[in-house]
């Protein structure tokens, strides 16, 4: 029959060793890092990560402009059998007016699908050059928790880490610990009884 005793560690009793203690405690950090700080430097992360990403995207927007131009060029014959089946997007001729710019004409990546004559949606900056759209409310979030489960990630491997180091170092001071009982205690088993 075996019974178990909970919080023996915390408890004063002769058989506690300063190596229990330590244990305890250990326990105790790693667990009030592991459930409380490490979720909260992830959420801190992702914030932070949403409000970069936020920025970058207003300034993209500001520096940036949409224009419905018109496909001009021939779409790429048949995708090869190398890609199988699938459509993909391609780089094709577009034509635009601007107004007091005239007529303007460039390349971009229109959607697989799209044929000669075909209206699409194109994004240029200040210079118009043919620019990629700005990121949207989608992508800013997918970043933010992309970057926010990444630190709790690493926070946590931090965490184990140190976990890892301690117990090897708790456990070579419980060695020793027992060794210097063991040279008490050794000789009153080991000497021959008359």
């Amino acid at each position: 029959m075996r019974t178990r005793v909970h919080g023996w560690r915390w408890q004063r009793n002769p058989l506690r060793r300063r190596s229990d203690v330590m244990e305890a405690w250990t326990v105790l950090v790693v667990s009030v890092l592991l459930f409380v700080v490490v979720p909260l430097a992830g959420m801190a992360a992702g914030l932070r990560a949403y409000d970069q990403a936020g920025s970058l995207a207003a300034t993209a927007r500001a520096e940036r402009h949409q224009v419905r131009a018109r496909v001009i060029g021939e779409p790429p014959g048949r995708v090869s059998a190398v890609e199988g089946d699938r459509e993909r997007p391609y780089r094709a001729q577009v034509r635009w007016t601007e107004p007091g710019k005239g007529t303007r004409t460039t390349w971009t990546r229109v959607p697989a699908g799209t044929r000669t004559g075909d209206t699409v949606s194109v994004w240029l900056d200040a210079r118009g050059r043919d620019v990629a759209a700005p990121p949207g409310d989608a992508a800013i979030v997918q970043h933010a928790v992309t970057v926010g489960v990444c630190a709790a990630g690493c926070a946590a491997a931090v965490v184990l880490l140190g976990l890892a180091v301690e117990r090897r170092i708790a456990l070579r001071h419980r060695m020793a610990e027992w060794e210097r009982e063991w040279e008490r205690t050794g000789p009153k088993w080991t000497q021959p009884r008359a």
